[in-house]
């Protein structure tokens, strides 16, 4: 039997998972703000806030297309509407 992967934070629910994602991303850069780190610290630490951070901008690129689209729907856009991964 083939066990399945826990599923990641970006595949929870969208708005709880961007406050969740941002809010780690804010603990984060106070963390390395405050310069205790050392070197190899701060390198993992930046790794991870990039990809929260594009994670978080993935976020607001998807809610900006849903309020276009509610707000224009006949709108000639090549952008299609978010589906959420399985």
């Amino acid at each position: 039997m083939v066990k399945k992967p826990a599923p990641a934070p970006a595949e929870t629910a969208p708005a709880a998972d961007f406050e969740h994602s941002l809010d780690e991303l804010e603990q984060l850069v106070a963390r390395m703000e405050g310069g205790d780190m050392s070197l190899d610290e701060s390198l993992s630490a930046f790794e991870r806030g990039i990809g929260l951070y594009r994670h978080c901008q993935q976020a607001l690129d998807q809610a900006e297309l849903r309020v276009r689209l509610l707000l224009d729907p006949e709108a000639p856009d090549s952008a299609e509407p978010f589906q959420p991964e399985a």
